[in-house]
C-alpha cells in the first residue's frame, strides 16, 4: 500500500527570520511532503528570502505571490486550492514541526478516520484548546486553531474552503467544523502531538479585529444558532438503555459545538467508564456526585457551574426525573428537539465555498 501525499500549505505575512526557520524545519522533517508558501502581500525583503527559499525546493514545492495582503483565511484558501495531496497540513510561520511531526499526524489521521485533525500546542503563542480526558490521546472537538491543522482530501471534496467573510480564527473555524460534521466528517484534537508555538502576528488595528470578530460571531449564530450550555442530570436509577439514547443525542450535540456538563452518581460514572463514554468530545464534561450527599452535591455542583454561566440550561434526563432545587429545568424531550432543531439544509446551499 503506497504512502499518502501530503502538501503543506505555509501563509505567510513578514516576518523573514522567524519565517525562513519554519520553512526549513518543514522542509528538514517532512519528507516526502509538496510545500506550498503564499506570499501574503509581505515587505520586499520577505519576498526575496521566499523567493529564494522556493528556488532550491525544485519540484518539491511551490509557491504563491499575492501582491497585497488579502487575509489570512484567502491566503490558507489560495494554498487550498493548489493542493493535490491525500491530506493538506496548514502551518503558520511561528509554529515549529519537529522530527515524526507528520508521520505522527498521517497515523492518527488514518486510524481516527478525522476530516480535520489539531495537534496540541506549547509556547507563548500555544492556542487554548479544550484538555484531553486523562487516558485519551484523541478526541472529537470543535475547538482548533489555524497554527496547525491537517485536513483530509476527500473531505474537503465535499466541504470546499473556508469562508473568507469570517475572522480569522475562532467564528472561520467552527463555522468550518460544524459544516464538516454536516456532511459526516470529524474534528478530532491529539496529544500524540505537541508543536512548539511562538506569538504569531496580527493584522489591522485590535478594534478593526474586534469588529471582525463580533461581525463574524453574528454571521455564525445568524446561520447556526446559539452555542449552549446544558447541565444534565439523570436522576440515580437511570437504565443503560435510556443513558444510551441520551448520549448518542448529547454527541450530536456537542458536535454542533454546544456544551454539556453531565452530573453522575457513582455508579452511572462506572457505568461510562465501562461503555467507553469518558472521552467522547472536548465539549463533554462529566463529574462525579459525592456518594454520601449527593443532592448537596448536586446542587452545589450546578451552583458553581450557573455562577460561570449565566445562559446555563438545567436538563431532567429521563422521563419522570426531576433536577432538585431547580424549577426551570427542561426535559430531555425539549433537548432532543433542540438539537434536532438545529439540523439543516446547509449541505445543499455551499456551493459558494467550493474551490472546483
Amino acid at each position: 500500500m503506497s504512502s499518502p501525499t501530503v502538501d503543506i500549505v505555509v501563509p505567510v505575512w513578514n516576518n523573514p527570520f522567524e519565517t525562513r526557520a519554519c520553512l526549513a524545519a518543514i522542509l528538514m522533517h517532512s519528507p516526502g511532503a509538496r510545500l506550498i508558501i503564499v506570499d501574503n502581500g509581505s515587505s520586499r525583503e520577505t519576498e526575496l528570502m521566499l523567493e529564494e527559499f522556493s528556488e532550491s525546493m525544485g519540484d518539491s514545492g511551490l509557491f504563491i505571490k499575492s501582491e497585497r495582503n488579502i487575509g489570512l483565511v484567502a491566503a490558507i484558501n489560495l494554498g487550498l486550492a493548489r493542493s493535490e495531496g491525500d491530506f493538506t497540513v496548514i502551518v503558520r510561520p511561528n509554529v515549529t514541526v519537529q522530527r515524526g511531526w507528520l508521520e505522527t499526524l498521517i497515523s492518527v489521521a488514518e486510524t481516527s478516520g478525522a476530516g480535520i485533525l489539531s495537534p496540541l500546542f506549547t509556547g507563548r503563542g500555544a492556542p487554548l484548546l479544550p484538555q484531553l480526558t486523562p487516558g485519551c490521546t484523541t478526541m472529537e472537538s470543535c475547538t482548533i486553531s489555524f497554527e496547525a491543522i491537517m485536513l483530509n482530501a476527500a473531505m474537503r471534496a465535499v466541504v470546499g474552503i473556508f469562508d473568507e467573510h469570517l475572522d480569522g480564527n475562532e467564528w472561520c473555524l467552527k463555522d468550518y467544523v460544524r459544516r464538516t460534521a454536516a456532511h459526516g466528517y470529524r474534528t478530532c484534537i491529539t496529544g500524540r502531538l505537541i508543536l512548539p508555538c511562538a506569538v504569531g502576528q496580527q493584522f489591522g488595528s485590535a478594534l478593526r479585529r474586534n469588529e471582525m470578530i463580533q461581525n463574524s460571531r453574528s454571521s455564525y449564530i445568524s446561520k447556526w444558532g446559539i452555542p449552549r450550555h446544558y447541565c444534565v442530570y439523570f436522576g440515580k436509577e437511570a437504565e443503560t438503555v435510556s443513558l444510551d439514547t441520551m448520549i448518542t443525542a448529547i454527541l450530536d450535540g456537542a458536535r454542533q459545538g454546544h456544551l454539556f456538563t453531565l452530573l453522575l452518581h457513582r455508579r452511572q460514572y462506572s457505568l461510562f467508564l465501562k461503555m467507553g463514554w469518558t472521552g467522547l468530545h472536548t465539549g463533554i464534561e462529566l463529574r462525579r456526585l459525592s456518594p454520601l450527599f449527593s443532592l448537596k452535591s448536586l446542587q452545589r455542583q450546578f451552583l458553581a457551574l450557573r455562577t460561570a454561566s449565566p445562559d446555563l440550561l438545567a436538563v431532567r434526563g429521563g422521563n419522570g426525573i426531576l433536577f432538585p432545587g431547580v424549577d426551570t429545568a427542561i426535559s430531555h424531550e425539549e433537548l432532543l428537539s433542540s438539537i434536532c432543531a438545529h439540523t439543516t439544509n446547509i449541505i445543499q446551499n455551499e456551493g459558494h465555498y467550493h474551490d472546483n
